[in-house]
């Protein structure tokens, strides 16, 4: 983890395991943030397991950030997160944890492909090879999950290094309250499924409780929830109410147009699960960010 606060995801996975019953009888969850060890170095890893003892990990550390920081400094991203990666993993097989279940991104996915992408589709990923080992050598069910576009509560809301559905509601509430236009970065017609982090969340404990499989399994609201970043820039509006007037930067980079993931594999396991609607999340993450201002990550 990049700063001293608990990652978004964690924070919802303590909400669910706390607030919503999600800690099952003689279960002791422990949620830790990065100022418990530097995850990098694999002494300061084996240092913090050492001290927790988990028999079950859900694995969140990571270098991360949103398009144009990942453009800047792409090399640091993959040295830190193939370090990270590796020290948890190994340290975990060291300590005998029954099951770890790590996140990966959907930027895993290849660009020019056919859609929807499915689990099948995955580029080769270190993180899966290295699951996929430690079943096949050792025995450990070490698995992962890949949500789509997550944003909820305690994300990062900067402009710059922020995912983009956060920085668009920093950018939208400082235009608002500056009385300026809203600067959107890109044209946006990028189309992509957005995902609640409390949905995700409850997901996670399913797998870590319930998916048995070592091979990865996508989290993500199904194909026709699909929209582009425009209509989802319409929505933050309406939930700030920001009447000001809208501008598309097209001279900012699009990424990848889309990256149309499939949840057919999910709907398998849990045919009846209900997702937020993309309105309804956006409107409970912008009055979070409202309300908790002066402790969001900006």
């Amino acid at each position: 983890m990049d700063s001293q606060t608990k990652p978004e995801p964690m924070r919802a996975i303590e909400h669910v395991v706390k607030q919503e019953g999600g800690c099952l009888e003689g279960e002791q969850w422990n949620f830790l943030c990065s100022k418990e060890a530097n995850l990098i170095d694999l002494q300061q890893t084996r240092a913090v397991f050492e001290k927790y003892r988990p028999t079950h990990v859900i694995h969140l550390a990571a270098k991360v950030g949103g398009l144009y920081l990942h453009m800047k400094e792409n090399l640091h991203f993959l040295r830190d997160n193939l370090r990270i990666n590796d020290n948890v993993l190994q340290t975990s097989h060291e300590r005998g944890v029954t099951k770890v279940v790590s996140c990966l991104s959907s930027c895993i996915f290849p660009d020019k492909t056919t859609y929807p992408i499915d689990e099948m589709c995955v580029c080769v990923c270190v993180d899966l090879i290295d699951n996929r080992g430690y079943f096949v050598q050792h025995g450990r069910r070490y698995t992962a999950v890949i949500p789509t576009n997550v944003y909820g509560p305690y994300d990062n809301f900067n402009f710059e290094n922020g995912h983009v559905l956060s920085a668009l509601m920093h950018k939208t509430y400082a235009a608002k309250k500056e009385g300026t236009p809203l600067h959107v970065w890109g044209s946006g017609t990028p189309r992509r499924q957005f995902i609640y982090s409390l949905d995700v969340a409850r997901l996670f404990l399913w797998v870590l409780r319930e998916y048995d499989e070592i091979d990865p399994i996508i989290l993500s609201v199904g194909e026709e929830e699909e929209l582009p970043i425009k209509d989802a820039v319409e929505m933050i509006a309406d939930a700030l109410d920001f009447k000001g007037q809208i501008v598309f930067d097209t001279s900012k980079s699009d990424g990848q147009m889309k990256k149309t993931a499939s949840n057919a594999k999910l709907r398998r396991y849990l045919p009846d699960f209900t997702f937020t609607p993309l309105s309804e999340g956006i409107k409970k993450t912008c009055d979070w960010f409202v309300n908790n201002y002066d402790i969001a990550r900006t």
